[in-house]
């Protein structure tokens, strides 16, 4: 049996980036940015129904409980790694490491190989969430501070238990792992290829940097948000504009509040100083009260 590794993130931290850029690398032709829309063939999405349809009798999620779809989610995990054989199979996750109904673990360490761990600052997480979301941002705020905050399920997708997001990165990151790699999001922007090319030698993908230069070139944000634009993506949320918006790293600086900036830091600020993004001041712009 193959193994797991997690590509694990809060929402809107960068995993699609991540996810696109292994796709692009591990292609024939490291130029071109994989396609957005088959990027299943060589991820999987823990809460897609796929995994989930023959362990269910075929029923679909809305029919059944989340009871029902929390007993049979380490089988679900377990298929997954089945159908990697014995290779490795990358599989995005939004599901904090916790454990959901009856103690029961949201991710099998029977089938995990290892976890890449994505973190954003959650001042410019409240804004890209709040569009994906279609909330404000106030309300976003909110929903990130909720103790073991719940996505429902739909129809296709398995509910996702993420926690608020200090529980989120607490989970994943308290302790200290070598099969466990973490990244930030403002590194991938500020310096990609230093930042992908030691997520390459963690996941001991055999390559050039020759390659890496041309994948972080063929995968960037702008490239993403080209193709989505052009052809559509199938992960957006019916109620979100788009999926790719900006990435911008430090855009709270111009949109949040000095009250908003304050209850996020207020709710997260353990965490946001493990990370560097504990604010040295409350620095917004004049037109932001």
């Amino acid at each position: 049996m193959g193994g797991l590794v997690w590509l694990a993130s809060y929402p809107k931290s960068g995993n699609t980036w991540t996810r696109n850029f292994l796709h692009t690398l591990l292609s024939e032709q490291s130029s071109v940015a994989h396609d957005i829309n088959r990027m299943q063939e060589r991820t999987a999405w823990d809460s897609s129904y796929r995994w989930y349809k023959p362990l269910l009798d075929n029923k679909t999620f809305d029919q059944c409980t989340m009871e029902r779809i929390a007993s049979v989610r380490m089988q679900a995990n377990a298929l997954m790694a089945e159908s990697a054989g014995d290779g490795l199979l990358f599989v995005k996750t939004h599901n904090a490491m916790m454990s959901d109904h009856e103690n029961i673990p949201l991710i099998n360490p029977k089938v995990t190989a290892g976890a890449v761990y994505i973190i954003r600052n959650p001042l410019d997480v409240a804004i890209s969430y709040s569009h994906h979301l279609s909330f404000s941002i106030d309300k976003t705020i909110q929903f990130m501070a909720l103790p073991r905050a719940v996505i429902p399920h739909t129809d296709k997708m398995a509910y996702e238990l993420m926690g608020n997001w200090s529980e989120h990165v607490s989970s994943w990151t308290k302790k200290s792992n070598p099969a466990l790699h973490i990244m930030r999001y403002e590194d991938l922007q500020q310096n990609p290829f230093d930042t992908f090319s030691q997520l390459v030698k963690f996941l001991r993908i055999e390559t050039t940097d020759t390659k890496i230069t041309e994948t972080v070139e063929a995968s960037s944000f702008d490239k993403l948000k080209e193709m989505e634009e052009k052809h559509g993506f199938s992960e957006k949320p019916d109620q979100a504009e788009r999926f790719f918006r900006k990435g911008q790293i430090n855009e709270w600086r111009n949109v949040l509040s000095k009250r908003q900036v304050r209850e996020i830091v207020a709710a997260h600020g353990e965490q946001m100083e493990r990370f560097g993004y504990l604010p040295e001041q409350l620095s917004v712009s004049p037109s932001v009260s």
